[in-house]
């Protein structure tokens, strides 16, 4: 993003593609500036789409979201150690977890105030909220990676997005795995979406 709002153009691919094409021109070595070489020479040939920096309520609302589920992560972290912890352990954790809670609480008012500030923001929220199982923590998370804009021209690209397509492993006739979820895509999204 920085790049971006310095005036540059950026691409972002996915570093799966950049690590293939390395192999694919045989590159053994792995450094910066080796690294920096084969990124040009990707750019070069294939010539990638230019990246748009997120709208500012977007960034605002993912550092939010990301903030909200580091502090959720603690607080479970928190509560498994109550289950093991000594009587001395036992003030220390339990003023963390009051400290904890109330900071969610804050975070998840703060994440409310900024979606209902911006009219499209709030309308697509009040879409989503409509949808049978997502609530708030949902829609926020679900906000702040897929945007304002309309990212995906079908559904199927925003599974793919999510990581939520099947993965099929088939060859000829007769080698047939099991199909499984993909996984190559973004975590946040699907653990919202589970």
């Amino acid at each position: 993003e920085c790049l971006y709002d310095a005036g540059y153009i950026v691409s972002v691919i996915n570093p799966a593609l950049g690590k293939a094409f390395a192999q694919s021109e045989g590159l053994r070595n792995k450094t910066d500036t080796v690294d920096a070489r084969m990124l040009a020479e990707f750019c070069r040939q294939k010539r990638p789409a230019a990246w748009e920096a997120p709208h500012p309520l977007e960034r605002a609302l993912r550092a939010l979201v990301v903030r909200h589920q580091a502090l959720t992560d603690m607080h479970t972290q928190e509560l498994n150690r109550t289950e093991t912890a000594r009587e001395v352990q036992r003030p220390s954790i339990d003023a963390h977890l009051l400290w904890l809670e109330a900071e969610l609480k804050r975070l998840e008012k703060q994440i409310k105030d900024l979606t209902d500030d911006d009219p499209d923001m709030k309308h697509r929220r009040k879409l989503l909220e409509s949808i049978p199982g997502i609530g708030e923590k949902t829609s926020a998370v679900l906000l702040a990676y897929i945007g304002l804009k309309d990212r995906f021209a079908h559904a199927r690209q925003f599974a793919a997005f999510a990581g939520l397509t099947p993965r099929r492993y088939e060859s000829g006739s007769s080698v047939r795995g099991a199909s499984r979820m993909s996984k190559a895509g973004h975590v946040s999204l699907r653990r919202a979406l589970y």
